[in-house]
């Protein structure tokens, strides 16, 4: 089956580019792409990896994240071709490099404009999901629900990474952390708050970058497994979105009470 193909494919990815140079990177494997976003030799050999063996599965456009940093154009794809690969070869590259183990190799089928296959492999812990439009949300192999959260939100327990947010943003969550039971950065790493958000371990996330390769994967996940993935306006996640922010959440009343609470003013489009 080829969903299961392109599993293999990016674990074979991780097998060569990946994991050899796990907390084992020399000075060289390591540069600057953007002020404060670092790349290394594995991003860049995992991708061009996953990219050969993704064509060999549907011949589509690849929209990788190292290729769309040399030739942003290539984004357009998700718009304009009937279908496209979105990859991430290492999301997390940050902690990849620290040598923390919250790192991930993500992918994405988009049809049409919608994510409609995806898939998270977490190369040191050893953990792989995979949804499918329709089909249900999977960890190695094992289909996933997420449970309704709490109704209390002094009991909610989430993250809002600050890093893209401006100063009065920054200001409104740490005024907002009071309230919750937990609230902090997240695992710095979409690969692994969308996992553990399905997975009961989180309740919500609230992000302000939304690079697609980076949210389809999890959002399809997440919206599989019975979560909710949402910009702030109320509008259902699409990749082809250049929209800033999103809030992902358990269920509908969760993601209600967070975006009151974190992202206060009208929505068009309320969950119901």
């Amino acid at each position: 089956m080829w969903i299961d193909t392109v599993t293999g494919i990016l674990h074979e990815a991780a097998a060569a580019a990946i994991l050899p140079r796990y907390r084992a990177l020399t000075a060289g494997d390591v540069t600057e792409k953007t002020p404060g976003e670092v790349v290394t030799v594995a991003d860049r050999e995992a991708e061009e990896l996953i990219t050969r063996g993704l064509r060999t599965v549907f011949d589509i456009p690849v929209v990788g994240e190292e290729a769309t940093a040399a030739s942003p154009g290539l984004v357009t794809a998700l718009r304009d071709a009937p279908a496209a690969w979105l990859v991430d070869p290492l999301d997390g590259t940050a902690n990849f490099v620290a040598g923390r183990p919250e790192y991930a190799v993500l992918a994405a089928l988009v049809r049409h404009g919608r994510t409609v296959a995806s898939w998270i492999v977490q190369p040191a812990e050893g953990r792989t999901y995979v949804a499918e439009t329709g089909s249900g949300a999977w960890r190695d192999g094992v289909r996933m629900h997420r449970a309704p959260a709490p109704t209390d939100p002094a009991a909610l327990r989430g993250a809002a990474p600050t890093k893209f947010l401006d100063p009065p943003g920054q200001a409104r969550v740490a005024a907002a952390a009071s309230r919750f039971a937990a609230l902090d950065q997240g695992a710095m790493c979409a690969g692994f708050d969308y996992p553990r958000l399905v997975a009961g371990e989180q309740d919500f996330v609230l992000y302000q970058r939304t690079l697609p390769w980076d949210h389809a994967p999890g959002a399809l996940l997440l919206t599989e497994a019975g979560g909710l993935a949402r910009r702030p306006d109320g509008t259902p996640y699409r990749p082809t979105d250049t929209k800033r922010g999103l809030l992902i959440a358990a269920d509908a009343r969760c993601w209600r009470t967070v975006r009151a609470i974190l992202a206060p003013g009208p929505i068009s489009a309320p969950p119901a």
